[in-house]
């Protein structure tokens, strides 16, 4: 498979450009969500299944009332890849669908 290819600062500003909440830090990409402490620890059980699935993870830090996500590619020598836009993208469709759960 290869070293994944590190992207360039314009690729980079591309990709952020598709993602809203999502800013560079470092060599890395993070976003956090506001959201309930029990429905992010169901969306982290979510997000480590996909994530194992596709090879690719993610720092998660969870507080009481928020989630947040840190993406860099460790094969790439913690650079950003596409994989790291693709797997962002992945998180936040599993954050948006475990906010929608009722309260109860």
């Amino acid at each position: 498979m290869g070293v994944p290819k590190p992207l360039t600062h314009e690729e980079i500003a591309e990709g952020l450009a598709k993602l809203p909440g999502w800013e560079q830090n470092g060599d890395a990409i993070t976003r956090t969500y506001s959201i309930r402490y029990h429905a992010a620890v169901a969306a982290i059980v979510t997000i480590a299944d996909r994530s194992r699935r596709i090879h690719h993870h993610a720092d998660l830090d969870l507080r009481i009332d928020s989630l947040r996500a840190s993406i860099t590619t460790h094969d790439a020598g913690n650079r950003l890849t596409a994989a790291d836009f693709d797997l962002a993208h992945r998180i936040d469709e599993i954050v948006a669908a475990h906010q929608a759960l009722p309260l109860d």
